[in-house]
């Protein structure tokens, strides 16, 4: 299997408001770099930050080995918690008896798991690594667009 390293990135102008993904995925051991992003007009941080990773995972055509880095504990705890397993076992009910946010987007992440052999790392935010840097940029890009597509998974209830 090919080894991918990702960076992904989700912002939100306003929270619930306008919000961009960007994702940054590179062949290990070429040049092969590619960058990817979109957005939506009405959605969340957390939204844009699990969309990235979705995004980014989606995009590979065939199984990989990914070391898939971002600046979101929201998505790097469900994972290395091992929360992601548990909701999915209690039928996307948290341990509180609360329905899981944005359960739209986490029941589509373990086909993707299952896919491909994913590590994630957490890296901070806005602390100078070039891809989050870059992953940033791309995502506020795309939340300031005017034109942003309706984030059909959105609701107040996973605001």
């Amino acid at each position: 299997m090919k080894n991918v390293t990702i960076y992904t990135d989700g912002s939100c102008l306003g929270n619930p408001g306008p919000g961009g993904w960007a994702a940054i995925l590179q062949l290990d051991g070429t040049e092969h770099r590619r960058e990817i992003s979109g957005g939506a007009r009405l959605t969340t941080n957390n939204r844009m930050e699990l969309s990235a990773v979705l995004e980014a995972l989606g995009t590979l055509r065939e199984p990989c080995v990914v070391a898939l880095y971002t600046d979101s504990q929201y998505v790097c705890h469900a994972i290395s918690k091992g929360w992601l397993w548990g909701w999915k076992r209690k039928n996307w009910v948290k341990s509180d008896k609360k329905p899981v946010k944005n359960v739209d987007l986490w029941q589509r992440l373990p086909a993707l798991l299952q896919r491909h052999e994913v590590t994630f790392h957490w890296l901070r935010g806005h602390a100078g690594h070039p891809e989050n840097e870059r992953c940033d940029e791309l995502a506020r890009t795309e939340a300031a667009r005017p034109d942003l597509p309706e984030d059909t998974g959105f609701s107040a209830e996973n605001a």
